[in-house]
């Protein structure tokens, strides 16, 4: 080899697992502040299981709740800004992490679904400013439609006379459901199309017609509001479908003669969304492990410290291991969503499978290791093992996910 072609440089950058700097300084933020602010107040707003609002002000005054902040992470260049941000925030807490970015999906399902003036008229309006905080909820399930999304019986039917669309229906388990400013809601234009009939709508702030049903109790994530979102002939302009009428109009067309449709509403959220429940999970995996990890480190048994048995070594080795192993998915899956990749053997769904169960899996294995400690509410590891149930529930259960990997690598519809 010459010095000349010794000394050339690559035509592609060297690969590298670094964050950027500019990310690290973002993670290293938004880790005091869940370190500072979050966890302080995590079990008062548990056990009072409502919006933290004092919370999501302080984040709207330091410029973390906020639209230009979640774009900037949307947006950043390897894709893993969102899962860097939403890993330090769910370390906090999970409850108050869903607080402060459940409005992100609604946000993201104006942005799969909808048109550039579109994103600019409502998304803004979901976060509002520092003195006038505002929320957004997407709804999507239903009592007898959660993963199956093919089964929505929320209806929109077009009034050609006035340019609206009625929506009749009833939602639930939607985060920010009712108290949100802005709904964004999946409804069936034309019902024995199945999720090929379906469409997406905004919901703008104080449209008569839309109210909270029941608001749920929770096992966990308390600090998040859920409920039911009840529409009673809602109309909404013609401007609120997202994408608009002359898009849904083409996409029913070749629905009706069999041919591909593109994309399904709902569908398209989810898909961008599943990384960041990955993110989520593996926050409050994490921060089970190191309390465990502290508390067998200093903690005594028979003279010496807990960690110095094998059996607890090698479940923090174990728990480790599998939280790393979660969080490359997680970025892997979020690199190839910001980059365009072809998902072709469900990465996304991986990510959030391999991370959800890790998550239920190292709470459960960290309140073993604390014994009765770990059961009591006065240590934290029974409220992360609470939190972390959900996280194989959500935005399509664990079933459901090894349902649409199966499909992905066999090749074959996997029932």
């Amino acid at each position: 080899m010459t010095d000349s072609a010794a000394s050339e440089t690559p035509a592609e950058p060297v690969f590298s697992m670094e964050p950027s700097e500019d990310t690290r300084q973002i993670r290293d933020w938004v880790h005091e502040f869940a370190r500072d602010v979050i966890r302080p107040a995590a079990a008062e707003w548990d056990e009072r299981e409502e919006t933290p609002w004092p919370i999501l002000q302080e984040a709207a005054k330091i410029g973390l709740y906020s639209l230009d902040f979640f774009a900037n992470q949307w947006f950043e260049p390897s894709g893993i800004g969102i899962p860097v941000v939403y890993e330090e925030l769910y370390w906090g807490d999970p409850g108050i992490g869903l607080a402060l970015t459940g409005t992100t999906l609604a946000a993201v399902s104006v942005a799969a679904n909808g048109t550039q003036d579109q994103l600019m008229e409502w998304v803004p309006e979901m976060f509002g400013t520092p003195d006038d905080i505002r929320l957004g909820a997407f709804c999507s399930s239903e009592p007898d439609a959660g993963s199956d999304v093919g089964a929505i019986r929320t209806r929109a039917r077009y009034d050609e006379a006035t340019d609206e669309w009625v929506l009749s229906g009833t939602k639930t388990w939607a985060t920010n459901g009712g108290i949100a400013d802005v709904h964004v809601v999946v409804a069936s234009v034309e019902p024995e199309l199945g999720t090929r009939g379906q469409a997406s709508f905004v919901v703008p702030p104080r449209t008569a017609g839309l109210a909270q049903g029941q608001k749920f109790a929770k096992h966990g994530i308390r600090a998040s509001h859920t409920a039911e979102v009840v529409l009673d002939e809602v109309r909404v302009p013609g401007r609120c479908l997202l994408g608009g009428k002359e898009k849904l109009d083409a996409r029913l067309a070749r629905a009706r003669e069999g041919r591909s449709s593109g994309g399904q509403a709902a569908m398209k959220t989810f898909e961008a969304s599943r990384p960041t429940v990955g993110a989520m999970a593996v926050g409050c995996a994490r921060a089970a492990f190191e309390y465990a990890r502290d508390y067998t480190g200093v903690r005594k048994q028979f003279g010496r410290p807990l960690a110095e048995n094998q059996s607890v070594a090698f479940t923090l080795a174990d728990m480790a291991t599998r939280i790393d192993a979660a969080r490359l998915l997680v970025w892997r899956a979020a690199w190839m969503g910001r980059t365009n990749k072809d998902f072709g053997n469900a990465e996304g769904s991986m990510s959030k499978l391999y991370a959800s169960e890790t998550a239920t899996w190292v709470t459960q294995e960290a309140i073993r290791l604390l014994g009765g400690n770990g059961y009591t509410r006065e240590y934290p590891v029974e409220r992360w093992h609470r939190d972390a149930a959900i996280f194989t529930v959500f935005e399509g259960a664990s079933e459901i996910q090894r349902l649409i990997i199966g499909r992905s690598v066999t090749g074959l519809p996997v029932r």
